[in-house]
């Protein structure tokens, strides 16, 4: 009996192999018939050989047609060839043959194709993904079927719906035969499509559903339609809001960072500083130059750029603070013009370094891509980063305000610096330190801005005013109004600006917030106590 069983599995198995050799030799054969169609310059012909091949679904197939599409593939009479994808590479990989040349033959000559063999590729690359990929090529088959609404398709999709196990990709496969049910005569499905399309809120299915409600065969199905569309339409304005108020946070949190740094300077030594602006610019720079200088280290290179923007932002503060502005304390007129020429110096400083033009920073690999919550909403992670950035530098100044001596002698002397010296504090000591925090806090608002936008000279200007604004409303020398105005200012700001213009809305802005200083002129969080006297 064991001998028996033996035998059979050893049977059994030889079996497969001369079945996997026949499958083999077919698939080789059907290449071999299409060289010479492949080789001439018919495009009639051709694409009537690549039909041939997108019926092969094997792997090696689907490698050689990808190449195709790519521009990868070359051809002689005797084989195919297929380039390596990754950059800089000289191998190709010999289909038939099964080899691995480090040089193309002399005769071998690269395949051309014109639009319709690249369409056919791609339904057919969507085709092989949609049956055989991994749930990333799987995701943007359906995406590409859905995009071309490709009829074709239309039977691959309901072979692959009941094997789908990913709730995203099952979503996209009904929405895709909802959309091929409504454009049927057959109005027996039309009910169901409408709810399945108004369940995905898509401009292009509220496009869809507009036409048909126009011509809705009955009163019911255009009842239906137009709930649908009103449901759309809803969570678009919804989408919409949720987008504008993710720009307003990033723009806040930039302006948070530079205006802490003005309201505690200025609440401890009532400086109007119009270099602050700067201080963030070459912050900017700052992380510009630590990726010139590991250039094979993006990522790691914002790690090192937020210290070392902090330290010579800091550092440049510090210079302002010692050579200008301690000599005009008790004047603000002479120190607001005397700052506003040292932000004059440090941009031409920063044309002569650096030039006039724009430099572009890269943003690193963690920090790209985006977070999609729903099919037309969608937040790109640098955006939630800096944020979350935001938040904890504004709790660690917190905590420096609060819990540290620093802190401590910083409110002692905003409160009443006469009586702060009687008590031994050492203000000048407390006066550099303190506008060096601030400074520094400029600069590691110039990494978060380096992220959203190119690094310029001009980069403070953009900002300086804004930021001011921000310390007036929330009151000044308070951290928490300043925290809460930046974000409503940039909330704001980007509420308005699709309705009235950049420019236009600020304006607006400009005008609340002297409305808005004639009724609360001590802003949001005005000083109480010894302070506000």
């Amino acid at each position: 009996m064991r001998w028996f069983i033996l035998l059979f599995c050893s049977l059994f198995l030889v079996s497969i192999n001369v079945a996997h050799a026949e499958t083999t030799s077919d698939e080789q054969t059907i290449l071999q018939q299409q060289i010479p169609a492949l080789l001439g310059n018919n495009f009639s012909k051709k694409q009537q050989a690549v039909t041939q091949l997108t019926t092969l679904q094997s792997p090696a197939a689907y490698q050689l047609l990808s190449a195709l599409l790519d521009g990868r593939l070359s051809i002689n009479a005797q084989d195919y060839y297929i380039k390596e994808a990754s950059k800089g590479s000289e191998q190709y990989q010999q289909i038939l043959q099964a080899q691995t040349l480090t040089a193309l033959p002399n005769d071998a000559k690269r395949v051309i194709i014109n639009n319709k063999i690249r369409m056919l590729l791609r339904n057919y690359q969507a085709q092989y993904q949609l049956l055989n990929g991994n749930k990333a090529q799987r995701l943007q088959a359906i995406q590409q079927i859905l995009s071309a609404n490709d009829l074709a398709q239309l039977d691959n999709v309901k072979t692959a719906l009941p094997k789908e196990k990913d709730a995203q990709i099952q979503s996209l496969m009904h929405l895709f035969l909802a959309r091929i049910d409504l454009s049927q005569a057959d109005t027996s499905r039309h009910s169901a499509a409408l709810a399945v399309l108004g369940e995905n809120a898509l401009p292009e299915n509220l496009n869809l559903l507009e036409n048909y409600a126009a011509n809705a065969p009955t009163d019911n199905l255009k009842q239906q339609a137009e709930k649908a569309i009103n449901k759309i339409k809803n969570k678009l304005l919804i989408a919409d809001g949720v987008q504008t108020v993710s720009y307003g946070l990033s723009l806040g949190s930039v302006l948070i960072l530079t205006a802490i740094g003005l309201a505690i300077t200025f609440g401890v030594m009532g400086v109007i500083n119009m270099a602050h602006g700067e201080l963030m610019m070459i912050g900017a720079y700052t992380t510009y130059v630590v990726q010139q200088l590991m250039p094979n280290h993006i990522t790691a290179s914002i790690f090192v750029a937020l210290p070392a923007a902090f330290l010579v932002s800091a550092f440049v503060g510090i210079l302002i603070e010692v050579l200008v502005v301690r000599h005009l304390y008790g004047r603000p007129l002479e120190t607001l013009l005397a700052t506003f020429g040292v932000s004059l110096i440090l941009q031409q400083a920063v044309r002569t370094i650096f030039s006039p033009l724009n430099r572009l920073v890269q943003t690193p690999e963690f920090m790209q891509g985006e977070w999609i919550i729903m099919p037309n909403l969608s937040i790109t992670l640098n955006r939630v980063y800096i944020f979350a950035f935001c938040l904890v530098c504004f709790v660690v100044l917190l905590l420096i305000m609060k819990r540290t001596r620093l802190g401590l002698e910083v409110g002692a002397i905003s409160q009443n610096r006469a009586m702060a010296r009687a008590m031994g504090i050492n203000d000048r000591k407390v006066d550099i330190l303190t506008f060096g925090l601030g400074a520094g806090i400029a600069g590691l608002a110039g990494v978060a801005l380096s992220q959203l936008t190119n690094v310029g000279p001009n980069l403070g200007q953009q900002y300086i005013v804004d930021s001011f604004m921000v310390v007036v409303i929330g009151g000044v020398g308070n951290l928490w109004g300043t925290f809460f105005s930046g974000l409503g200012l940039g909330i704001l700001n980007k509420f308005l600006e699709p309705a009235f213009g950049a420019v236009l809305a600020k304006a607006l802005v400009l005008v609340l917030i002297i409305l808005f200083i004639q009724k609360y002129p001590r802003g949001l969080f005005p000083q109480k106590g010894r302070a506000a006297e």
